[in-house]
């Protein structure tokens, strides 16, 4: 029995677009971003941001060179936040249904600091809430770091939340992260594009 749903964060819950991003460093001069960015995974300081090998501050270091002299850090994160969307009003509706029916709510996303501190928190807060009034517990790929689909990540969330993973249903995006979950013991389900997490959760049986 389904006691618990752990979440992706991207192309679940927060619609997202990795060319608004691409475009926005480009404007600012960072031509060769569309080497960097992954539809579902990132390459150099980006991915080392992302699994928390580097700090937001060497982040910026990093790809300062790339961009015009005297490029501030804020003009930095809003140009990567651009890969945030935001997050429908039905789907935080949806998750605090989930969680009145009784079921546990955890997320589980691949993301770095500078999104996590700024756009992810705002899009939570639109309605007066926090990130914790939607989830009983939460692991990003930053804190963990180690990134999805690594199987330490999947084990390292188990513990941290405390849920068992034969008894969690894992929803994500990626077909990558689907497969890993599945080989460790997860219950899980590939969110495809156009399909909300409510109604395919729905169909599944696992709440009303």
């Amino acid at each position: 029995m389904i006691r618990n749903i752990l979440f992706d964060l991207g192309g679940v819950i927060m619609d997202i677009d990795k060319n608004r991003c691409v475009k926005a460093f480009q404007d600012m001069g960072f031509a060769a971003i569309g080497e960097f960015l992954g539809d579902y995974a990132q390459k150099g300081a980006f991915a080392d941001l992302e699994s928390g090998r580097i700090d937001a501050a060497e982040f910026r270091r990093i790809i300062r060179p790339h961009l015009p002299q005297g490029t501030t850090d804020l003009a930095i994160d809003r140009a990567f936040c651009e890969f945030l969307v935001g997050i429908p009003v039905r789907r935080l509706v949806a998750l605090r249904d989930l969680r009145r029916q009784g079921l546990g709510v955890y997320m589980l996303s691949n993301t770095n600091p500078i999104m996590w501190n700024s756009k992810i928190g705002e899009e939570f807060g639109r309605e007066g809430l926090r990130r914790e009034d939607y989830f009983d517990g939460m692991v990003t790929s930053f804190e963990a770091r180690v990134m999805k689909p690594a199987p330490e990540i999947f084990n390292y969330a188990a513990e941290q939340l405390g849920i068992a993973p034969d008894k969690t249903l894992f929803l994500d995006d990626g077909e990558a992260n689907v497969r890993a979950a599945e080989a460790l013991g997860w219950h899980a389900a590939l969110v495809r594009p156009g399909v909300e997490f409510d109604t395919l959760l729905r169909d599944m049986g696992v709440c009303k």
